[in-house]
This record gives structure tokens, sequence and C-alpha cells, in this order.
């Protein structure tokens, strides 16, 4: 629509214009311009150092360009969770802090740090008490084993002491059990020490390392065991999840390399990989969703950027290429100025396509064997410019 419009609007201003008069004296008209046509003499041409070079029709892998935003990579995600219910008093990381494993980012009160000593204390206790009962039956079953030799007690009675003495072992058994359960639930689980301690703080740790990329409460907010706290991500790795049209999906499949881009880098290309393709079309948008895997070792790429990815579809086409330098801004339109020889340039207006190095792709506007003007454009930018100002 830009490419019509300017057009229409060259030639409005040519149209416009009062037909040229006879020069006084010479008895001929004043060369007429084509609309937008700048004219240099040989000697600006040379110090202006214009330099023009054809359009070329090149042979080019066939490409699918789609576009897409960025996520945290899910697996490489994770949810640091609450691990009881409490009161948060403390957050001690903000989203964007780089945290390490194992590393404190909150603090939460809880009455089960209470609760599970006093479990912690009556095991204690309870171990305690069937060790004294052990005791007492491995005496009683050694004093029976004598009066059993002696005669003076008998079989049974041996016996019943030897299943009293099981009994008070497995007994202390249990006790044993049932007090690194509580220690383990305490120093494990809470993170807290077994014994009653000054601080009664239970922290929160991430158990991976990686950048905040959420947080999901807030202090003095009261938590149930599996809340969320933050959401911790390597974002060395993300994805790119782009929309794929319907028409293109036969073209695509999964472990294809895509080179992406976005707006924030625009001279960089990432590498990724396709490494699933949608179970489910859009219905509204009809394009199926594509995820790529691209590294980030220098974390440049954050979640929720937009990107463009180009994957290649196989196949070879005809391109029209031109050296990138030669696009100039006209009024927010790309366009280039043709060389038309003897120090005639115009300007015309023209739609771009993929860049390829140095090169971009002409969808419209220009033709091979067309002569774009690649170096030196501003100086015919600003000769158009006095051009227009001295005609009006």
């Amino acid at each position: 629509m830009k490419y019509l419009l300017l057009m229409g609007l060259l030639l409005a201003v040519g149209c416009t214009k009062e037909a040229p008069k006879p020069e006084a004296g010479k008895g001929g008209e004043k060369e007429k311009k084509t609309p937008g046509e700048v004219k240099l003499e040989p000697a600006m041409v040379k110090s202006g150092n214009i330099v023009s070079v054809p359009v070329e029709s090149r042979t080019q892998p066939l490409v699918l360009s789609v576009n897409g935003r960025l996520t945290a990579n899910e697996d490489r995600t994770w949810h640091v969770d609450a691990f009881t219910e409490g009161r948060i008093l403390k957050l001690l990381a903000n989203v964007g802090d780089r945290v390490t494993a194992g590393q404190i980012v909150g603090q939460m009160h809880s009455h089960e740090v209470h609760e599970s000593r006093s479990e912690h204390q009556r095991a204690k206790t309870d171990l305690a008490k069937t060790q004294s009962q052990r005791s007492y039956a491995e005496r009683t079953r050694d004093r029976m084993k004598r009066l059993l030799e002696l005669k003076a007690a008998s079989l049974e009675q041996a016996e019943h002491a030897e299943s009293q003495l099981r009994d008070a072992e497995s007994a202390v058994k249990n006790a044993q059990i049932e007090l690194e359960r509580t220690r383990v639930h305490l120093v494990e689980f809470l993170d807290v020490p077994a014994e009653a301690h000054q601080d009664e703080a239970v922290p929160i740790k991430s158990r991976n390392g990686g950048t905040v990329i959420k947080r999901e409460t807030s202090v003095g907010a009261v938590v149930k065991a599996a809340d969320g706290v933050y959401v911790v991500s390597d974002l060395t790795s993300v994805w790119m999840i782009a929309a794929l049209p319907e028409d293109q999906l036969g073209k695509v499949r999964v472990g294809m390399n895509a080179q992406v881009k976005v707006q924030a880098y625009p001279d960089e290309v990432f590498a990724g990989k396709i490494v699933r393709l949608g179970d489910q079309l859009d219905v509204e948008t009809r394009t199926v969703p594509v995820r790529i895997a691209l590294a980030n070792p220098g974390q440049k790429l954050r979640p929720e950027m937009y990107a463009v990815a180009e994957i290649g579809a196989g196949g070879v086409a005809e391109a029209t290429m031109m050296p990138q330098a030669a696009l100039q801004d006209f009024n927010g339109q790309a366009v280039v100025f043709i060389d038309l020889g003897d120090g005639k340039y115009v300007v015309r207006p023209v739609r771009t396509g993929r860049v390829q190095g140095a090169n971009v792709e002409v969808l419209e506007g220009l033709v091979a064997g067309d002569r774009v003007v690649s170096r030196g454009a501003f100086v015919l930018k600003s000769q158009m410019f006095k051009s227009s100002l001295a005609e009006e």
C-alpha cells in the first residue's frame, strides 16, 4: 500500500507542475524531468563518491519465514514452593535476580516447626523408655537362664523371658525409626534444626540455579504447602513458539534447523532447532505452534521477545537481490536511487524481503539489471530536497 501511495504522490507532483516555458533567447525548452529525478554533473558524481551496482537475480534456497515469541525453556524451569503452611516473613530475591542451587530466597514462619519438634521430643522420650524396658527384659532373660540351669525355673518361664526380650528389642527399633522420621522431617524437609533454636524461621530455598522470572507471593501472605513462591528458569536455553501457517505444515519436521532474529539485535542470527510440532490447529489464525529450541549462553534472548524464524523448506527459487546499503528512507517508505546514466538518478519505492548477509531480497519495485546507488545516496537525497525547494 505504501508503495502505491508513494508512486502516486511522485506522479501527482510531476503532473501538477506547470509545463516548462521556453528559455529566453534560446528558443528551446528546458529538459523535462521524471518525477523524483535528480541530475548531477560528472564532477559532483565523482566528488560525492557515488557508486552504482546492478540488481542481480540469484538462485536461493526456499525458506519459510514464521513469526512467534520467545518463552522460557519449560524443561529447565522450576517452581520454588512452600514446603508447609505458614506466613511469609522475608522474600530475598526479585525478578531478574540470578540464584544458585540451594540459595535461600525467602523465610516463613510455620506452627509445624513447633509441632514437629514436640513429636521429635516425644520420640526421644519413647526411645529412652523402650531402651530401659529392653535392658530390664535382657536382665530377666539372663536370670531365667541361670535359674533354668539350676532347675529352679521351668523351660516355659525361660522361653517367656526370651519372648519378652524380643518384644522389647522390636519396640526399641520402632522407636528409633520414629525418632529418625521426626528428625528428617525437621532437618531435611523443613530445613530447621531438630533441637529448639533461636531462629525458628523456615528457609525457602531454590532447588536449582537460574534466573528468577516470576514472584508468586508477597511478604506477609499466608501460604499452604506446595503454594508457589518463585519461578526460576535457566535462561541459557530458551524456546521460540512460532506460528506456522496450516498450508506450510507439510514442509516442516522435527529436527530441522532454524535461524531466529529478534528486534533487539537486528544484526545477529541465533541458531535453533525444531523440537516439537503442535498437535492442534488454532481455529482463529489457522496456524500450528512450532517449538524451536535456542541456545542462549549470553542470555541476550529473553522470554516474551517477538522473533522471526527462517526455516529451510527444501528446494530453490530465483530471487532478486541488491546491496542492503542501497536502501534509503523517504517519509517512512523504503526507496532506492536508480542510476539512469548520464548523471541522471530517479528515486523508486521498493518492498524488501529477507536479509542475506550484506544483501536484501527485493520483492517489488526492481528487476534484475537495474542499477541502484549503493554508496553516496545521501548526496542524491540532499540534491532532491534542494531541487524540490527551488521549484516551490
